[in-house]
């Protein structure tokens, strides 16, 4: 829980509030106006101007209820980046959200209007000072309260905001293990399957020639023995495409100083964690970041890059950043796409932070705990 803000803060946030009542009469006004008028399209421009006013005013009293409070006050919309103007209003019409914050400005907003006019009122009447320094608090915390209950997400959508996130996850969890499973395979047919083909055609040639031509069995041999070895390889990097023996030999810590080593780019790796997540996030998190420097190095321009492993709450973070020209979309390319799907599995998320020249910033969540507590220090790989 954070501080709580004081009654002079307060007092600021009220007066506040009374200047934004009358853009959450004109923003409700507009909302209801579009949304009639939305069946004969006119109302869909409205609709697009007046509910994101609605929703950033909503969010400034999110905020101010959350320092009154002490403690966030989350919105949990639905999102809508990117999403054409059809699929956005659709999202909206069907997000909880939209009709709580729509609720908010009917029923909440007046009566905090009269809280809020009620504590500017005693700081300026001078014969109430000692009511407003004790009174003030009790007041916009009231206030903050009724935002809370109507600008929160109550305990049923949160639950079926986690059933509808962990259903996609899912879904997203299937599809990437089933095309794995393909690449396994292909992998195995392509490259294992035909060696061992040519190795056992080269072998029943050997056996032919043995008693006929000696010398030409034993050629046959060595080019059996070659195959072998070949063999082997295809099949240790198969073995590395699933778990990499690195991240179950070192860890992830150790694992990611590996990656870093192979980088064209130089990469700094600084870690503090005390201990290893459950081989499943840990196996997740290090393919994450393998592609999150794959990018690096293909995409950056950059000359330095670094990864920094910490742990803290009960989640593990990972921020990968480098210093090339920015501009980095997750919703280009399947590289990033398959990062976010394979950290949903766990509940996990991804933060993309890159401005035109740079720097990139992505910041990985996965909520977990450690075991098998290490005292290994932090590093620098370069």
């Amino acid at each position: 829980m954070n501080q709580q803000a004081g009654p002079l803060r307060l007092t600021g946030f009220a007066a506040l509030q009374l200047l934004m009542f009358p853009l959450v009469v004109i923003a409700v006004v507009f909302v209801a106006v579009g949304g009639t008028l939305t069946l004969v399209t006119v109302g869909i421009p409205v609709l697009l101007v007046a509910l994101p006013a609605l929703q950033w005013i909503t969010d400034r009293h999110r905020s101010m209820a959350a320092e009154a409070l002490g403690y966030a006050v989350p919105a949990n919309r639905l999102p809508t980046q990117g999403l054409a103007l059809i699929k956005r209003l659709q999202t909206w019409a069907r997000d909880p959200m939209t009709w709580r914050e729509i609720a908010w400005a009917l029923v909440v907003v007046p009566i905090g209007f009269v809280l809020s006019l009620l504590t500017v009122l005693l700081l300026l009447l001078v014969v109430t000072g000692a009511f407003w320094w004790f009174g003030a608090p009790h007041i916009m915390r009231a206030r903050s309260t009724l935002d809370r209950i109507f600008l929160s997400p109550g305990h049923t959508e949160e639950l079926e905001q986690r059933v509808e996130t962990l259903t996609v996850s899912r879904a997203a969890t299937v599809d990437h293990s089933a095309a794995e499973l393909r690449r396994i395979e292909r992998d195995l047919h392509d490259g294992t399957q035909a060696r061992l083909v040519a190795l056992g055609m080269t072998l029943g040639m050997a056996e032919d020639l043995f008693d006929r031509d000696p010398h030409a069995a034993r050629t046959l041999v060595a080019e059996a023995r070659d195959t072998t070895g070949a063999a082997l390889g295809d099949l240790r990097s198969v073995v590395r495409g699933i778990h990499p023996p690195v991240l179950a030999d070192r860890g992830l810590s150790g694992a990611v100083e590996a990656l870093a080593l192979d980088m064209a780019v130089p990469v700094t790796v600084d870690h503090a964690l005390v201990g290893r997540p459950p081989a499943p996030v840990e196996s997740a998190a290090y393919f994450a970041i393998a592609e999150c420097l794959a990018n690096l190095g293909k995409h950056s321009a950059a000359t330095h890059g670094w990864v920094r492993l910490s742990w803290a709450d009960g989640r593990l973070t990972v921020v990968v950043g480098d210093d090339g020209h920015g501009g980095a979309n997750p919703d280009e390319g399947t590289g990033m796409r398959g990062v976010m799907r394979r950290l949903a599995a766990f509940d996990g998320t991804m933060r993309v932070s890159s401005p035109a020249a740079g720097p990139t910033l992505i910041t990985l969540e996965v909520p977990c705990a450690l075991s098998s507590p290490r005292t290994t220090p932090s590093s620098g790989t370069a």
